[in-house]
């Protein structure tokens, strides 16, 4: 049992990530982010996630599913769906601002909604997040040398800021500035500058972490050229290797935030456990991975220690869930258990021992859950399957943990994942309906 506290009031900057797929067999548009309540929750939203071309080493555009299989070291290269970008026909009962789009105008799908989203929500920021998991792999390459790093921030700025966005197969979209106004700027989501832990694949060089700063320092500079004000963000590891591989003052003075991806620190990608918490707050002794440096608490506090000021970091919290099955009870409600593996594939995440919150809560599971007070977070056990989620009170915990730490802010992952009353996101965000 949680012990209530007195409530830490916002965060300052509420980060929330919408993934262009999420239009899909999910049906979350642009439009639930108005109709739900999100977006005036929200101060930055950032649109997830674009590619690199393998060969250019530009931001590009095209229509090329990518691979679901977590061992294809190639399959992902040249992947987009610029049909979900800006190529969709949107119909005036899944649009913003209930019109139609026709099917020549140079602006159609999640672009033109998020458009209209902005002209509803003017002090919302909307960003594109280049990278990801998936996206990750030529960053290196396209980070390499000074002459690499212009050709990759121009081509970026050109597609994504200008607006002049490639015509994709025989659809007219796209044209000279037909996004112009969409995004007020970038996230860098590089998973992760020198380290072989990313995607299998990916380009990793020991000089990764100062050509990370050195790009980032590139998107800082060709965006205050254009005038105006222009957000640059990352998300940045929580993993203390992959913390120490970056240059943490430096990069600070090129970002407006970091968010900081403090979540996957376990899962059923360990297949046989033990089970543990995907995002603890704090350290527990009881947990076998005491001392590893895995938590919320050391992530941050390994920023703060290498010089990243604290007004500028966001705390990643995510809305699915880890689960493994086959967990005994062992008198700790599956907790620190060894198991069999990861737990069935549920139909939206469509992946072994992951689910969103929307999904354990239609399958009636979020209703009774155990909390770990030393840890400060939350699970659900029902006898053999153990999921570690995140929860009102957790969530509670956190936004606490912000105020006292004195964060920029909360960053969430991703919003397609909360049900329709916006439970976790109210909870994230201090924000009730």
């Amino acid at each position: 049992m949680r012990i209530a506290t007195p409530d830490p009031g916002q965060p300052a900057q509420r980060v929330g990530y919408y993934t262009g797929w999420s239009t899909y067999a999910n049906a979350f548009y642009p439009k639930n982010l108005d109709t739900d309540g999100i977006a005036g929750k929200l101060t930055v939203l950032n649109y997830a996630f674009e590619n690199i071309d393998p060969v250019n080493l530009t931001c590009m555009a095209a229509n090329k599913p990518s691979s679901p299989d977590e061992s294809d070291t190639t399959g992902n290269d040249g992947s987009a769906d610029a049909y979900a970008d800006y190529q969709k026909i949107y119909t005036s009962d899944i649009s913003v601002d209930g019109s139609s789009d026709s099917w020549d105008q140079p602006l159609r799908g999640n672009f033109n909604q998020l458009k209209q989203l902005k002209a509803k929500y003017p002090n919302l920021k909307v960003l594109v997040s280049i990278g990801g998991w998936t996206y990750s792999k030529y960053f290196s390459d396209a980070a390499a040398t000074d002459d690499a790093r212009k050709k990759f921030v121009s081509s970026c700025i050109d597609m994504y800021i200008k607006g002049n966005l490639p015509t994709v197969g025989n659809d007219p979209a796209g044209g000279t500035g037909a996004a112009a106004g969409v995004f007020d700027g970038f996230d860098i989501d590089w998973e992760f500058p020198g380290s072989a832990n990313g995607h299998a694949g990916n380009h990793v060089s020991p000089q990764d972490g100062a050509n990370y700063t050195a790009l980032l320092n590139e998107f800082r500079s060709e965006l205050n050229a254009l005038g105006g004000q222009h957000m640059l963000t990352s998300a940045l590891p929580a993993g203390p290797r992959e913390i120490n591989n970056l240059d943490l003052p430096s990069i600070a003075g090129a970002l407006d935030l970091g968010d900081v991806m403090t979540y996957d620190m376990h899962g059923a990608f360990e297949t046989n456990g033990p089970t543990n918490f995907q995002a603890p707050l704090y350290d527990s002794p009881a947990s076998p991975a005491f001392g590893t440096g895995f938590t919320v608490n050391d992530a941050i506090t390994h920023y703060l220690g290498g010089g990243f000021p604290a007004g500028k970091l966001a705390l990643g919290v995510p809305f699915y869930g880890r689960g493994w099955t086959g967990a005994p009870d062992g008198g700790q409600h599956g907790r620190y258990q060894s198991v069999t593996g990861p737990t069935a594939p549920f139909p939206l995440s469509q992946q072994p021992g992951t689910a969103v919150w929307k999904e354990l809560k239609a399958a009636g599971l979020t209703g009774n859950y155990y909390y770990d007070q030393q840890a400060r977070s939350t699970w659900i056990y029902d006898g053999t399957n153990f999921w570690s989620i995140e929860t009102p009170d957790s969530l509670a915990d956190k936004r606490q943990y912000i105020k006292t730490m004195g964060l920029g802010g909360v960053m969430i992952y991703s919003l397609d994942g909360d049900d329709s009353s916006s439970t976790l996101l109210n909870a994230a965000t201090g924000m009730g309906n």
